[in-house]
């Protein structure tokens, strides 16, 4: 499996830091290929426990480089604050490489993030206000700055000034830092981060030349994809496996597995209002979500719990070409007594909605048709293989595996390493 691509199925928190880390200890190269410091990929190692915002969940395996890709928008202060983080509990950053064409986050697009979120008044989106949003709206209107503009102090000055009088022009006095304070900043940061920024497209292009194992780690999820997600409830960037190409510099040809993350339920953060079809009744998603602990690794926002939407998971696999699914956090619905799985959509007329005839923009109308199964009591603490699971996790499994098609390889039932089941 020498190009491997990691993606989340649903609307992202499937447990793909979990993942990542399990798989890249076999990596060569790990990379991050989108999103930015909205992502919060939480791993539990050796090491500790960290939420992981920017750098790749693959930074543990001190023998792989890893990766910030050129899709990635970059957070100067938070990605050097993650570096120390990393540093000081003992995880060397040598092997980290930055692309030098990830755009960079400056405090304006934050400050916009914060000022526009504001603006949708009721129709909020729910972003994390890290300014995601803004810097991705300058890179496609090529008003950006890059890694890249590190490399040359004087250009760099160049176009922070052109960045901060464009930036003034459009918030006025809501603008309330001067140019220098924003300079001396990003002076500062340039300085730490210099010796990571190179042409990273040109080591991936060797090492895939050399045949060596190399692992596209996703954030958010396909739900959240900003041309196939639950528009305009969605990230800002691409997260389905054709981004991973876009934003890692790797053809498409070399892809080899697309790996399928899929919670055993599903979640969701962001407005009330957002369409979540298979949300549970109040009562039943508080008792799963402080069973679960299911609040944002990056905002701490509780999130919205419901059933798996095996429905939603077909449309994934359609887009992405999963080879395999991993599912994450089976653990978490033992003890519940019935456990329910979307198989498809009805209208509130009554007529059953085909795979093709879904439109996620009008989720909302939608009623889900439930397939009910037996849950279990007990879950085993370890697990060697399949045949060590309880029979109604078993069927429950299957019963994916059935609706998807695509098989499941990989099962996770617990945040740490070694609560992995490989098939």
């Amino acid at each position: 499996m020498p190009t491997t691509v990691i993606i989340g199925t649903q609307w992202g928190d499937e447990g793909k830091g979990k993942v990542v880390d399990y798989l890249s200890q076999k990596m060569d190269f790990v990379v991050r290929f989108n999103g930015g410091p909205n992502a919060g990929h939480t791993v539990i190692n050796d090491y500790g426990v960290f939420k992981l915002h920017l750098v790749s969940a693959g930074i543990f395996n001190q023998k792989a480089i890893s990766i910030i890709g050129n899709g990635v928008a970059i957070d100067p202060e938070i990605l050097n604050e993650e570096i120390e983080n990393l540093r000081g509990k003992g995880v060397s950053c040598q092997n980290l490489k930055v692309s030098d064409k990830a755009h960079l986050i400056l405090p304006w697009h934050i400050l916009l993030d914060e000022l526009q979120e504001k603006e949708r008044g009721t129709n909020e989106i729910g972003t994390t206000k890290r300014g995601i949003g803004p810097v991705f709206s300058d890179k496609v209107g090529r008003f950006g700055l890059r890694a890249g503009d590190f490399l040359d102090e004087k250009e760099l000055s160049e176009k922070l000034f052109a960045s901060y009088n464009r930036a003034k022009n459009l918030l006025g006095e809501k603008l309330s830092f001067s140019f220098d304070e924003v300079l001396k900043k990003i002076l500062s940061h340039r300085s730490y981060l210099l010796p990571y920024i190179v042409q990273t497209e040109f080591i991936l292009w060797e090492a895939i030349a050399k045949k060596k194992n190399i692992l596209l780690e996703g954030a958010q999820g396909v739900l959240l994809d900003v041309d196939f997600g639950t528009y305009p409830d969605v990230t800002s960037s691409a997260c389905i496996s054709a981004s991973a190409c876009q934003g890692s510099g790797i053809p498409p040809k070399e892809l080899n597995e697309i790996i399928g993350v899929v919670k055993a339920y599903t979640t969701r953060v962001g407005a009330k209002e957002q369409p979540f079809p298979t949300e549970m009744p109040t009562e039943l998603a508080s008792e799963l979500r402080e069973k679960a602990n299911e609040y944002g690794a990056t905002t701490g926002r509780p999130r919205r719990c419901g059933w798996l939407d095996g429905f939603l998971l077909r449309y994934a696999a359609k887009i992405n070409g999963f080879t395999s699914l991993a599912i994450t956090r089976l653990d978490s619905l033992t003890g519940f007594e019935k456990l329910k799985i979307c198989s498809g959509y009805k209208t509130k007329q009554g007529k059953t909605i085909s795979l093709a005839g879904l439109s996620l923009s009008q989720l909302k109308g939608l009623q889900p048709i439930y397939l009910e199964l037996p849950g279990w009591k007990e879950f085993p603490k370890n697990c060697k293989r399949f045949s060590d699971l309880p029979r109604e996790t078993q069927r429950y499994l299957n019963k994916i595996e059935d609706l998807v098609k695509v098989p499941i390889k990989l099962i996770s039932f617990g945040p740490e390493r070694g609560k992995t089941l490989q098939l």
